[in-house]
């Protein structure tokens, strides 16, 4: 499906990856990018879009992101010219890292990860992305209805793609039992998405980054990514955010790919 004048809506888009999403769709075209984040500086990041596009394209939306009215009014603002949203990429996400048990040295006695940080991490990390890219599918759905269409077929366009952004902990990491859970999980609700959805001639795909220079890192120690990740990565460094965004565009672009996408830089699933 070709990004040219279609609606995206971007979470996460304040920094990092889904920044570089929201800048990728805009350069290639996009009519209109939502820009959802809770951080303030969605509102600067959306300046920024408009001023190198010299044009109203970026739209700030600050709110929680597991909020479903708030999931709700962003696709309602985006779709007020009587165009639904096609494109939709769920890129925020937390860290909350720590082993599942942990024995304290004095006493003996074993502390499990914590609980209620683990729903944390998958309301964020799994059912946030899943729930938006449903949103887009829902009101996809209802436009081909509306239209008195029926069951897609393959000698129509394309109707709209999710991108879920996924990880290369999703194959397991030591120290990530949340995070890994969350994005294995995204790996089954993309190929369940895609199934149910292209009834309605919506893609869901998902692309695993490997390390990207983001501020998630910044929770590393100094020189813990020279000494440790560095070595095991064959490119040698970390990814930039739009190298990762270059390889969203082109699952959006590309029908053919039904993913999942590895833009790991090589990096061997982690022990």
């Amino acid at each position: 499906m070709q990004i040219q004048d279609k609606i995206a809506v971007v979470t996460g888009a304040a920094a990092g990856i889904g920044r570089a999403v929201a800048e990728q769709l805009a350069r290639r075209g996009a009519r209109a990018v939502a820009l959802v984040d809770r951080a303030p500086q969605v509102a600067e990041a959306a300046e920024y879009i408009n001023r190198e596009a010299g044009g109203e394209v970026a739209r700030a939306f600050c709110g929680d992101v597991c909020a479903p009215d708030f999931r709700a009014e962003v696709f309602a603002a985006m779709e007020k010219g009587g165009e639904v949203v096609r494109i939709c990429v769920p890129a925020a996400g937390i860290l909350r890292d720590a082993l599942a048990v942990r024995v304290n040295r004095d006493s003996g006695a074993a502390q499990l990860y914590d609980a209620d940080v683990f729903r944390t991490v998958l309301e964020v990390n799994l059912v946030h992305p899943v729930y938006w890219a449903v949103q887009m599918l829902a009101r996809i759905a209802e436009a081909r209805a509306a239209a008195g269409l029926k069951k897609w077929r393959p000698d129509q366009a394309i109707q709209g793609v999710s991108v879920l952004i996924g990880s290369v902990s999703s194959r397991g990491n030591r120290g990530q039992i949340s995070y890994a859970c969350a994005k294995s999980g995204l790996n089954a609700a993309a190929k369940t998405l895609n199934a149910e959805g292209m009834f309605y001639g919506v893609q869901s795909k998902i692309v695993h980054p490997g390390m990207v220079n983001t501020a998630m890192l910044e929770q590393l120690p100094d020189g813990h990514f020279d000494a440790h990740f560095k070595p095991q990565i064959p490119l040698g460094r970390l990814i930039e955010p739009a190298e990762i965004a270059e390889a969203v565009a082109v699952l959006i672009e590309n029908p053919a790919i039904s993913g999942p996408l590895w833009a790991d830089a090589g990096l061997a699933p982690m022990a």
